[in-house]
């Protein structure tokens, strides 16, 4: 255990215990530290560190990338491997570890009360100097000019925005995309993205009853890209809010296409177990060895796509009638 700063409280937090619980590519796990190649990008050698306990030269939660210089606390790691805004994760954080069971934990200073705003979304003022439309980042990922410029993405020097936005298109939250690597960050003060579905403006504005759900915006832009309503959780997670903001919207019928890895399984199921009698649900699956939609996308373009959802409405349709064939993979709908 180590002491980190949650909400000005000195807190007990496994570091360690939190980072096994994600995959890591060629790691050691040290006394004092992990080293892995980088989440951040692409990485052939074992570049990146994150201490877990105090050192000489370090604070424990402390990591950097060596290939890139990209460097920060724990707060901002766990973020980026949640797929959440940081004040998500410290609200993660001060839950797990905020309040002492037995002698080990660390008994806390209780903060002074203060009144808390209600989150409000944000300034369209903060979309001001981004250049919206066509960007050669997107393009060159098979993203139409047409649909970059529904969705209002663009750039600002070279990272990538990406509006989210509440039903009534006011704008939620904005999350920032490097061109260089995958770092990404969302907008100070935005609202959760626990508590939003990525393109749900679309659905409404399109009065659409079938959609496809996906974990992230560049593989929903990318079903747009193909012709059908593409919406994000924006990670792997799938919350009760989440569920019934679909629930709520003119959407019918539900095609869960996740990333072809464990996690993307894992949200299949949280779908699954949460939609079940809100919406017709149907499974499509991303295969041939590619991780997503927007990879099948640049390999195959739009047909290989549609292909996805061929099969997933065969499936929803034979399910309906009792037969559970599923083109080899035994699923529920």
């Amino acid at each position: 255990m180590s002491i980190l700063t949650i909400n000005g409280v000195p807190t007990d937090v496994d570091i360690r215990e939190e980072l096994e619980q994600y995959e890591w590519d060629r790691p050691t796990w040290h006394a004092d530290r992990l080293t892995a190649a980088s989440p951040f990008r692409d990485d052939r050698t074992p570049s990146f560190y994150v201490y877990y306990e105090d050192t000489p030269t370090a604070k424990a939660g402390y990591f950097g990338d060596s290939g890139t210089g990209e460097r920060g606390g724990f707060i901002k790691l766990l973020a980026f491997l949640r797929e959440e805004t940081e004040e998500e994760t410290v609200l993660y954080l001060a839950e797990t570890y905020g309040t002492g069971e037995g002698e080990e934990r660390l008994k806390l200073r209780v903060p002074r009360l203060k009144i808390v705003e209600p989150r409000r979304p944000l300034n369209e003022a903060l979309l001001d100097d981004v250049k919206i439309g066509p960007n050669e980042y997107l393009s060159n990922r098979g993203i139409s000019e047409e649909v970059q410029r529904k969705a209002g993405v663009g750039l600002t020097g070279q990272t990538v925005v990406i509006p989210w936005r509440l039903p009534n298109k006011r704008l939620a939250n904005v999350k920032y995309r490097s061109t260089r690597n995958k770092v990404f960050w969302y907008a100070k003060d935005g609202l959760p993205i626990r508590e939003l579905i990525y393109g749900i403006e679309t659905v409404y504005a399109e009065r659409a009853k079938v959609a496809v759900l996906v974990e992230a915006e560049i593989d929903a832009l990318s079903w747009r890209t193909a012709g059908f309503c593409g919406i994000a959780t924006g990670g792997s997670k799938f919350s009760d809010r989440k569920a019934d903001i679909i629930a709520q919207s003119p959407i019918e019928y539900l095609i869960v296409v996740s990333d072809n890895d464990e996690a993307g399984e894992k949200l299949r199921k949280e779908v699954e177990l949460k939609m079940r009698g809100k919406v017709r649900l149907a499974h499509g699956y991303i295969t041939e060895g590619f991780k997503d939609a927007n990879e099948l996308l640049m390999a195959k373009g739009e047909d290989a796509l549609k292909r996805v959802v061929s099969r997933a409405e065969a499936v929803s349709i034979n399910v309906r009638f009792g037969n559970i064939r599923t083109f080899g993979r035994r699923r529920l709908s």
